[in-house]
């Protein structure tokens, strides 16, 4: 029999069945839009994580007190923290790592701010010049931090879009004085800049934040030494020459070496990771969860497959007497598989194709919208799982219409003829 023949047959016989035919379509619906939405949220999530990481800044390098130990756990060498400022010069000022562009030490708290009848609580950092640069910390308004700033050990402050608002509204922020009030220190800053806006990353909300002279910080807002009289850091962050993985191994020996040196301690108090360690870890942690998401919503797709195989066999009995006068008439055991696959085929395809358009618009809706004060949910509709949703959907109408189509091709005609 002519193979389109078959085709308009099987289209004729899913007609007149039109609702059944829909509500097995709806199992694979439910199933392809499920996996499209999923992969496409799993997607979004991944590449937000990426955007922050590469947002802190370009070819960097993060230095932390404490050492790396089994299962990522850090532990501190020793009573008190192992990271000094001191440090942080040295890798510029010694020339021993000559692979790095620019270092920017940061230290800091949460402290209540006050200005005007407002009061905030906010994380207070102090840094240097160079955190523009390394962090990618920019002014919108105002100036930065500047080296005079770090030399006198001034009273100033830039502020976040955030900390801006909460404190000042619309109005005019630089030039006003803020109260600052960290473990037990008060000091007045005068702001002399507010921070361009970068949304939530890691450590939370990147815009309410107070930038401070590293120096300030040390000596009007905390008292934080080392044993040996250092003023001591929470993080380094060096900016390196390239991005190239030589540059970065090569940097993080010498910056080991040179650490090692001045502590002189028996094992490592400081764990220096890449920006690309930080990429590979996120990349590794959303693929997986993107991987699991997908697996998850596969399952309704073979429900819905379970479904397909679950009708078409209802179909066989319906139609056994049909397929007994049209074996008896000449047509062979290959026309009538090749019908009841068809049909199957045609529910699963058509199914997946409604599935992909809602899982793709829902996915749609769902990109930009916040549930809350955290980062707006990303999704990214992507092709490659367009194209796996699709042909898993297709190969389910396949495999689970293939039983069906053989027992229908293996009926005996005289039975079949005489079924009731």
């Amino acid at each position: 029999m002519n193979f389109f023949v078959t085709v308009r047959m099987a289209l004729r016989a899913l007609g007149a069945n039109k609702l059944r035919a829909a509500l097995t379509m709806l199992g694979v619906i439910i199933g392809v839009a499920a996996v499209i939405a999923l992969m496409s949220i799993g997607r979004g999530i991944q590449a937000s994580i990426q955007g922050q990481i590469q947002s802190l800044g370009s070819n960097l390098l993060f230095i932390s007190p404490g050492a790396q130990t089994a299962g990522n756990v850090r532990s501190q060498a020793g009573t008190s923290p192992s990271l000094t400022y001191e440090d942080a010069l040295a890798i510029i000022d010694t020339g021993r790592v000559p692979q790095a562009l620019a270092v920017a030490p940061e230290t800091g708290g949460f402290a209540q701010i006050v200005s005007g009848g407002k009061n905030v609580n906010v994380r207070v950092t102090g840094i240097t010049p160079d955190y523009e640069q390394v962090r990618n910390f920019h002014a919108i308004d105002g100036d930065f931090i500047t080296r005079d700033h770090i030399e006198t050990r001034a009273l100033v402050a830039v502020i976040g879009a955030t900390t801006r608002t909460n404190l000042f509204g619309d109005g005019e922020a630089v030039g006003q004085v803020i109260r600052v009030n960290q473990q037990g220190v008060a000091a007045n800053l005068r702001v002399v800049g507010v921070l361009e806006p970068k949304g939530s990353g890691f450590g939370g909300n990147q815009d309410d934040v107070v930038l401070v002279p590293l120096t300030t910080q040390f000596t009007r807002l905390s008292r934080n030494r080392t044993s040996r009289g250092g003023f001591t850091v929470s993080s380094v962050n060096v900016q390196l020459m390239d991005e190239t993985a030589e540059t970065a191994n090569a940097a993080v020996q010498s910056i080991g070496d040179l650490l090692r040196e001045r502590h002189r301690a028996a094992q490592d108090d400081f764990t220096i990771r890449s920006q690309q360690d930080l990429l590979n870890t996120a990349t590794q942690i959303t693929g997986a969860i993107t991987l699991f998401l997908g697996a998850v919503a596969g399952i309704s797709l073979l429900v819905g497959g379970i479904g397909i195989m679950n009708i078409m066999l209802v179909s066989v009995t319906e139609r056994t007497r049909e397929i007994g006068i049209r074996k008896a008439i000449g047509a062979k055991r290959r026309d009538i598989m090749v019908q009841f696959l068809i049909e199957s085929i045609v529910v699963s395809v058509v199914g997946g194709g409604i599935g992909i358009a809602i899982g793709g618009g829902g996915a749609s809706m769902l990109d930009g919208i916040s549930f809350g004060p955290g980062p707006k949910l990303m999704t990214i509709v992507g092709l490659d799982a367009i194209l796996l949703a699709f042909g898993v959907s297709a190969a389910i109408g396949l495999f689970f219409g293939v039983y069906p189509a053989i027992r229908a091709a293996r009926l005996n005609p005289i039975e079949a003829l005489r079924y009731e």
